[in-house]
């Protein structure tokens, strides 16, 4: 298979269908992972024919990598917004932190996170894809809003805000996300992620704060 995967000829095609299609898939690939879901199968659970199934995705390669772009971009370009109260630097952090450890703790997303490592040992595109979909995507999201504060004298004029912008990510994970993966605990409530998302920034900031 070729490492980019490319996606039926769509032009012309409904996107609320193609969403359609994405919801059913995704269904089908949470309950059964990538091995066990068929085309057949992710065509009834949308709703379609497999006919209309091939015409937006060639395969199921295809869609398993439509699927994986589309809900890692959307959610990292969500989760790491730009705008926020320039007044309290600290209190944007914290809501960031947050929202992205209440995302990452999710049972659906941790599933996910398992179905594409299981199958990205045959197909690597997997991989990058779910990577720059979303940790990158995250990445570079973060490291506009770190530009833009060293500029305004909140973070150090040293400050490499890509890396920076990994480190929170890591701060923020802070083991959660391994223990989640491999069943060592269920997913933290609000009281605990609200605590390891303030411990997260208080320590980005000793690091990275003027």
């Amino acid at each position: 298979m070729n490492d980019t995967l490319q996606t039926a000829h769509t032009d012309g095609a409904d996107p609320a269908k193609r969403r359609q299609i994405l919801h059913g898939a995704r269904e089908v690939f949470l309950a059964k992972g990538y091995d066990g879901a068929s085309m057949d199968g992710i065509a009834k659970a949308a709703g379609v024919s497999k006919g209309t199934l091939y015409v937006y995705f060639q395969n199921k390669e295809c869609l398993f990598e439509a699927l994986i772009v589309e809900q890692k971009r959307t959610l990292a370009e969500n989760l790491f917004e730009t705008a926020g109260d320039s007044t309290d630097f600290r209190a944007h952090l914290v809501r960031i932190a947050g929202r992205y450890l209440d995302y990452m703790a999710a049972p659906e997303h941790i599933a996910s996170i398992r179905m594409v490592i299981g199958a990205m040992e045959r197909f690597p595109a997997f991989g990058r894809a779910f990577y720059a979909a979303g940790p990158q995507t995250g990445i570079d999201k973060l490291a506009a809003i770190f530009r833009t504060a060293v500029a305004a004298g909140r973070l150090r004029e040293d400050c490499d805000v890509e890396v920076a912008a990994g480190h929170f990510m890591d701060l923020c994970a802070s083991g959660t996300l391994k223990r989640l993966l491999f069943h060592v605990e269920t997913a933290p409530g609000p009281a605990r992620i609200a605590e390891t998302a303030e411990i997260a920034v208080d320590v980005f900031l000793r690091a990275y704060g003027r």
